[in-house]
Order: C-alpha cells, then structure tokens, then sequence
C-alpha cells in the first residue's frame, strides 16, 4: 500500500485543524450575532381617539415591514424593534411620549405619529436633539422651520399648502362655462388651516372670487346650518378641508339640503377609508376629492399590489380598514425610507441619515419618492378623484378600477369628469 507524502499528509492536517476552528467558532459567532441589541425605532401612534382608525392602520402596516426587514437579517445585522405609545390623537401628549422614548426607552430612531397635529408638537424635540424625523401624513409641517432633518410622507408637493389643492382648480379651472365663485369652509384645526390657506391662494391664482370663507369648531355634530350658509352665497364650487367626522356629518348635509354646486370637495380626510364609503355609499357619487393611492391602472406601481393583497388579508383579522388604499402603503414607505438609509449609510447617525435621504431617490410600494430640500415630495401626486358609480354599500366595488376616475394629473388621469355635480349624483 502506498504512503501518501509528507507534504500532503501536512496539508490534510493544516486543512482539518482549520476546519475544526471554523466548526468550533461559528456557535460563539452565532452567540455574538444573537447578543447584539436590537435597533429600536421609537414613536407615538393614536390607537385611541378621533383618529384611531387611522393609527391602527399605519401600525399593522409598519407592523409588515418591520417582519420583512427582521426576516431578511434586519438592518445592519440586528433585528428591529418597535418601541411605542398610545398618543390617543392628542398633540399634548406627544411631548412626554418622545422625552420617554429618548431618555428612558434609549431608542435608535424615531418617526412621527399620523397627522399633523400630533407632527406639529414633535417638531420642537426633533429640532432641539437634531433628530431626523420621518413624519406620516402632516401638511407643511415644516414650513415655518425649515429644519434639515425633516421629510414627510405624503404626496403634497415641494409647495404643499398649494400643491394639495392644486388639482382641484386645475380640473374646474377646465370646464365650460369657466366657474365664477367659490365657497371655502374647513374645521378650525391645524390640517384645515393649512388646507384652506393654499386653497385661498388657488382661487385667487385661477380667478374664482371667494364668497363663503369660515371655519366650524372641530366638535361640531350639526352640519346643516353651514351648509345653508353655503348654499345662500350660490356658489360654483366648494371646497372643503374637513377630518373623518365632520367630513361625514357634511355629505350627509350636502344631500340633507341638496346644495348643488358645479363641483365640491377637494379636501376632506376620511373618503379614503372603507368605513366612509360603505357608510355613504352613493352619497359620495360626484364629490371630487384628494386620494393618493386608488385602484386604478394608472397606478399600478412595483410592489404596490402584492402589498395590498398582504394587507388586505392581515386587515380582515385585525379588524382596521379592509381597503388599505390610503395610509397603509405610505406607513410601510415611512419605515422603509428610513431602513434604506441606515443601510446605505451603514450608520445610525442622524445628520448622515438626513444627508442621504436628501440626496437619494427611493423606490418603495407608494411609488418612487424623492424629497425636495424643505423634506416634502420634490413633486407634487396629489391626485384628484371623481367618486362614480357607486352602487348600494357593499366594500368590494370600492376595490375596482372605475369607481375613484383619476381626474388628475394628467398623467395620471384614469377617467373624465362627470359635471355639474347634480349630473354626476343621478
């Protein structure tokens, strides 16, 4: 029998003693991985109050994305933990909320709660510790400021007081006979305000003379004396800056006293949810109003359906809207940004965080987004829908192409507007 070489016998050991260091490194490599702390991204969420909903909504959402990353390794090689409270969509209580979250709960990052409310009394502690902030759905929260480390989820625009209601006068600015007049009413909150303020400068913009201007308190429970102050003045149309409750209580006096402008809508939260729409169902027909996401083919962006399918599914059992069109794809956007960031960066640093997501396009489930240097959208996809067709209350049709026409932009566009207003309700 022939004797391997030396050399070669040298070689077999070398290689065995090595492996068997491998072997025996990889559970204390494991145990060092397992040992890392997690990354925790600490924030305020109304689980409770007039908001609820849409807080339940974006935390299922942001819920999905934080099991995605944790499931691909998560974001620079530890897990990712959620760290939250209830902000019950009080703004007073935000404060106390993000003090704890930084000096007891030590979290990594943070983001914003929904709205613009509860963003507006984060911005002070944001600013003071230099934090980057991710905020859900406020509008020009960053107006006055101008901080760096600001960027806001929502589609308004580089403008955004003006941008969100641009395609409202857009579309009117278009139809013959050209409107004349204009009724602007809102509830008296910061939302509304912003709304209305960029509303006032659109109709001077277009030429529509304002003849009915006036805020309602946000516990208002009858709105038929403001609609018929608004119906006294005639308008051609009306725009509403409206949240969730009042937005109902105002179709519901719409239709109670049957004003009947040219077109009417424009700004009013809450038409976006499964709830609204089966409450008022054929109600909504012809009410042209801001969407950011809808079933429509025009939108059929990268990522965007599967999302959906997932949630949808997810919604069902967790009892939160089954349509998931509105906050859920720009919640998991919210998250999603910022795990780009700290990947990209490899860093938890929050000055090189706002200074790469400044500079950088993002691909996510809401469509590519890019910020422009005051953190909101570079460009404005504030769409503008037309509700049509709507049959009885059933949720299912409120899932189809057809009910929510994409008037605008134009690239956008999905369908043709129905006007006058009276035309489109029968």
């Amino acid at each position: 029998m022939m004797k391997a070489p030396k050399s070669r016998i040298g070689v077999w050991v070398r290689w065995f003693v090595l492996s068997a260091a491998v072997l025996l490194t990889l559970p204390a490599h494991r145990a060092a991985m397992a040992a890392e702390p997690p990354i925790k991204i600490g924030f305020g969420i109304c689980l409770t109050g007039a908001l609820a909903g849409n807080g339940k909504a974006a935390l299922l959402s942001m819920e999905m994305w934080k099991e995605d990353v944790n499931k691909r390794g998560g974001l620079l090689g530890r897990q990712v933990e959620f760290v939250y409270y209830d902000d019950q969509t009080k703004p007073a209580a935000v404060p106390a909320i993000y003090s704890k979250l930084l000096d007891v709960d030590k979290v990594d990052l943070i983001i914003s709660g929904y709205g613009t409310n509860v963003i507006a009394a984060l911005m002070p502690i944001a600013m003071e510790r230099g934090l980057t902030v991710m905020g859900l759905f406020g509008m020009a929260n960053n107006e006055k400021h101008n901080y760096p480390g600001y960027f806001s989820i929502i589609p308004a625009g580089p403008d955004p007081m003006v941008d969100w209601s641009r395609g409202f006068f857009e579309v009117a600015a278009k139809q013959t006979p050209k409107p004349a007049t204009i009724a602007l009413v809102g509830a008296d909150a910061e939302y509304p305000h912003a709304a209305l303020a960029g509303a006032r400068k659109s109709s001077e913009a277009f030429g529509f003379k304002v003849v009915y201007d006036n805020k309602y308190p946000p516990t208002t429970v009858d709105y038929t004396p403001i609609v018929r102050a608004i119906q006294a003045t005639q308008p051609d149309l009306v725009y509403i800056a409206s949240y969730p409750p009042d937005t109902a209580g105002m179709i519901l006096a719409i239709n109670e006293v049957g004003l009947e402008p040219k077109m009417i809508g424009g700004g009013m939260v809450g038409l976006q949810f499964a709830a609204l729409q089966t409450k008022l169902g054929p109600k909504l027909n012809g009410i042209v109003n801001y969407e950011f996401w809808a079933p429509e083919p025009t939108l059929n962006f990268s990522g965007v359906a599967d999302f959906l399918k997932r949630y949808q599914a997810e919604a069902e059992k967790a009892g939160v809207d089954p349509l998931g069109h509105y906050i859920p794809p720009f919640a998991y956007a919210n998250v999603q940004i910022l795990g780009m960031a700290v990947e990209a960066t490899k860093s938890l640093d929050q000055k090189k965080l706002a200074e790469y997501i400044h500079a950088n396009e993002f691909d996510t489930v809401a469509g590519k987004i890019k910020f422009a240097p005051n953190g909101e959208w570079a460009k404005s996809r504030t769409l503008m829908t037309q509700f049509q067709n709507i049959v009885g209350n059933d949720v299912d049709q409120f899932k189809k192409a057809g009910r929510h026409a994409i008037l605008y932009p134009e690239e956008l566009k999905s369908g043709a507007l129905i006007y006058p207003y009276a035309k489109a309700k029968k």
